[in-house]
């Protein structure tokens, strides 16, 4: 009969083929090996999760973990997301001009023209 275990790893507690190599010439304890993370956390007063920063770790969890206990510590998040920085894409600066020239024409997008009342100063 085979049987299936389940086992928690904690900080600290990483398995070898997760930790890295241990002789790191950064005398790091192998931690350069280890992916690095961008963390976003949403405030209790926000609806959006903001960058906060990157961390290394071994795996989603032990990132969500570390996010929590360096970036949360006084209660203010009510949610953390975790992204390994390689599944991050982003548009070159250089490219800007062509990659948001289709809007525009479309001025619609854009109300200008409207007259605003005095009263409304928010917009």
């Amino acid at each position: 009969m085979m049987k299936d275990f389940i086992r928690k790893f904690y900080y600290g507690d990483i398995p070898e083929e997760k930790g890295g190599n241990n002789n790191s010439p950064l005398g790091d304890g192998g931690k350069s090996d280890w992916p690095l993370w961008e963390v976003f956390i949403r405030s209790k007063q926000g609806l959006d999760h903001k960058h906060v920063g990157s961390l290394h770790a071994t795996d989603a969890q032990m990132a969500i973990e570390n996010a929590r206990d360096v970036y949360t510590r006084r209660m203010e998040g009510v949610s953390i997301w975790v992204v390994e920085s390689k599944h991050i894409h982003a548009t070159k600066p250089e490219e800007a001009g062509e990659l948001y020239e289709p809007a525009a024409d479309k001025i619609y997008r854009h109300p200008t023209f409207y007259d605003l009342p005095d009263e409304v100063n928010q917009m």
